[in-house]
């Protein structure tokens, strides 16, 4: 199989492998007028298999919400044919707008419109608690 290389955009890397389409879709890169590859179930020595996510344009991506998904990501700049930054992600302090409260008393279920604000918490276990009524959201579960 051969996928072009890219001269300026993003390579999205070290994706846990079948999670490709999630991001894809999560950060509504169909919206994109330019070239995305998305490639399943490649070989890695350090992972067994990952996937892959090109984007043949320079972007701005929600690093948080990436970070979020998967904090295992990869995000490598392209610029000219040649990698320029690489960039290591990792789970958000706060997230606006990208989970919902479990809560129906919580006055983000109430009131449209309220933003939808979760805060990480401390601790063994990655844990986000809502910043009006505390519930937890525990990601990958």
């Amino acid at each position: 199989m051969n996928i072009d290389s890219i001269h300026n955009g993003l390579v999205l890397d070290h994706i846990k492998a079948g999670r490709g389409m999630q991001i894809y879709n999560t950060l509504r890169l169909d919206d994109l007028d330019c070239t995305v590859a998305i490639i399943k179930n490649v070989k890695s020595a350090k992972m067994g298999k990952k996937d892959i996510i090109k984007i043949d344009e320079a972007i701005d991506l929600d690093l948080d919400v990436l970070g979020f998904l998967d904090q295992d990501i990869t995000v490598n700049v392209i610029r000219e044919g040649k990698l320029v930054c690489k960039r290591r992600l990792c789970l958000p302090r706060e997230l606006v707008n990208v989970i919902r409260c479990k809560n129906p008393r919580c006055i983000t279920t109430v009131e449209q419109g309220a933003d939808q604000i979760f805060r990480l918490v401390e601790g063994d276990a990655p844990v986000y608690r809502c910043a009006y009524c505390e519930t937890a959201y525990a990601p990958g579960k």
